[in-house]
């Protein structure tokens, strides 16, 4: 069995320079340290500065990135969170026993505070010529190679923090997360949106159909859930008068990681009282919009070569013509058993699980039509079979007033009139329970206090869930959601009874 202890990267000779610092009583882990400028601020500061070093001195800390020594000179560079600098350092300036004391005991990966003047070096680069500098932090293990970073897929995953001291490019793509975010909520919030939060511990699961994670309260004695959607309890609060809500939500749902899916991931819910369907498709393309335009000063962008518009409006297609115009097929002008037959000819897998002709319509949306829609296209008129929460389509029998927004051939958005009326509420659910019962792991549950708010009377309310890691995806051009999660689900090497576990084989889903 090996030892989980062998998961620790320190490194021997960094353990040994600790234990001689401390025993001559150096202080290696200081409590704090006054940083009075930011490397940024540095940059800016003196931008036009000359060769001649400034009159006034910088006091500032970081990551020391890379030493280059030249004998009673050495060169290294300094970096923080706003950026990097270069560090002049000269024995004539320290004095033998601070420079003897870098020499020896401070490397890469390191983090020390300095205080110098700026000056710009033949080369042109902006530097500080250090006065004084200090070890504030030891790192006992070392930084991937300098030319190369870390490259190994599976251990920047496992090690995201090394990731992120070693690619800026990476650090990059979390600060645009942060941006999306924080632009999510601006957009919402001017738009008189009020965010909630909701339970993450859920005594019924609901909201979509999905399998969730099972666990158990001791105290209450009783079974409860990771929740799948806060949906169901957003809606709640339209029932209690609160018109335009909204929820950041982590989810979980038990089902399969892949390139486009994560058992942990952020969406976005919004509901909106006195608006439908249409409505939210209009809210959702400003949304895009907004962001696309946040990011890169444009409502277009590149993700894997192709070019996407955000630029309103969107394509939008009923399922059903989207069927025909991408598969070349008209649903409803063939019997389940002719389409079973074509559905064969394709060589799609399943065939025999749909029985109806809209269950067919899904059939062979999903297995011929997503993976084509590389714009932006809103799906809509979906189902009822498949639609457990939406509005009974006000023209169409046996559809609902839902939409998808599928770009690049993932899902990113799914929105419907909200269904409203408790008592076809409670036959879906209890349709959905039946397909439960007979085995259907992700069929939702019967949620009676839901049905029961909706018999104090919701209004008529739209609503739209978008898939943040997705968008972030496309928004930041990477082409695996575990690039854009910090810390992504993936097998873990330490088993609970300390030892070691089988790896992740897959460490570019």
């Amino acid at each position: 069995m090996t030892d989980p202890s062998e998961i620790l990267a320190f490194d021997q000779s960094r353990l040994d320079k600790v234990r001689a610092l401390r025993e001559k009583g150096t202080e290696i882990y200081p409590p704090t340290f006054e940083r009075k400028n930011t490397i940024a601020e540095i940059r800016t500061k003196f931008s036009e500065i000359t060769h001649e070093k400034s009159e006034e001195s910088v006091t500032t800390a970081g990551r020391i990135y890379l030493v280059r020594n030249h004998g009673k000179t050495i060169f290294a560079d300094l970096g923080d969170e706003s950026g990097k600098i270069q560090l002049y350092i000269r024995k004539a300036d320290l004095g033998d026993e601070a420079f003897d004391f870098f020499n020896q005991f401070i490397e890469r990966g390191d983090f020390v505070g300095v205080t110098g003047h700026v000056f710009r070096t033949k080369l042109g680069e902006i530097t500080i010529w250090v006065d004084t500098i200090t070890l504030i932090s030891k790192a006992v293990c070392s930084l991937p190679e300098k030319f190369h970073g870390l490259t190994d897929v599976e251990k920047r995953y496992r090690q995201r923090y090394v990731d992120l001291i070693a690619n800026e490019e990476v650090r990059q793509n979390f600060r645009n997360r942060s941006k999306i975010i924080s632009g999510i909520r601006k957009f919402l919030a001017d738009r008189g949106f009020l965010e909630f939060e909701t339970p993450i511990l859920q005594p019924v699961y609901g909201g979509a159909n999905a399998r969730p994670f099972t666990t158990f309260h001791h105290c209450l004695g009783q079974k409860l859930f990771l929740r799948i959607a806060p949906e169901l309890y957003l809606k709640r609060l339209v029932v209690g008068g609160f018109e335009r809500v909204f929820e950041i939500a982590r989810n979980f749902r038990n089902e399969d990681i892949d390139t486009h899916h994560n058992p942990e991931f952020t969406m976005v819910e919004i509901y909106w009282a006195y608006h439908d369907v249409y409505d939210m498709m209009g809210l959702t393309e400003d949304f895009l919009a907004t962001l696309a335009q946040d990011v890169h000063g444009k409502t277009s962008f590149t993700f894997e070569e192709t070019e996407i518009s955000f630029a309103k409006p969107l394509r939008k297609l009923t399922m059903e013509d989207a069927v025909k115009e991408y598969a070349s097929v008209e649903i409803f002008k063939h019997t389940p058993e002719e389409l079973r037959a074509i559905a064969v000819k394709n060589n799609l897998k399943e065939a025999e699980k749909p029985q109806t002709q809209r269950e067919f319509l899904v059939y062979f949306f999903e297995n011929m039509v997503e993976e084509k829609l590389i714009q932006p296209t809103f799906i809509y008129d979906f189902p009822v079979e498949n639609s457990p929460l939406a509005k009974r389509h006000r023209t169409k029998e046996g559809f609902t007033e839902r939409f998808e927004l599928f770009i690049y051939g993932m899902e990113i958005a799914n929105g419907f009139s909200e269904l409203n009326d408790p008592l076809d509420q409670k036959e879906r659910f209890e349709a959905q329970d039946r397909k439960r019962q007979l085995g259907d792991l992700e069929a939702q549950m019967i949620d009676y206090d839901y049905i029961n708010a909706l018999g104090y009377g919701m209004p008529p309310t739209g609503g739209v869930g978008i898939g943040i890691d997705r968008l972030v995806m496309l928004l930041t051009g990477n082409n695996s959601i575990k690039e854009v999660i910090l810390f992504p689900s993936m097998k873990s090497i330490q088993a609970e009874d300390g030892s070691t576990a089988e790896k992740d084989t897959k460490p570019g889903n």
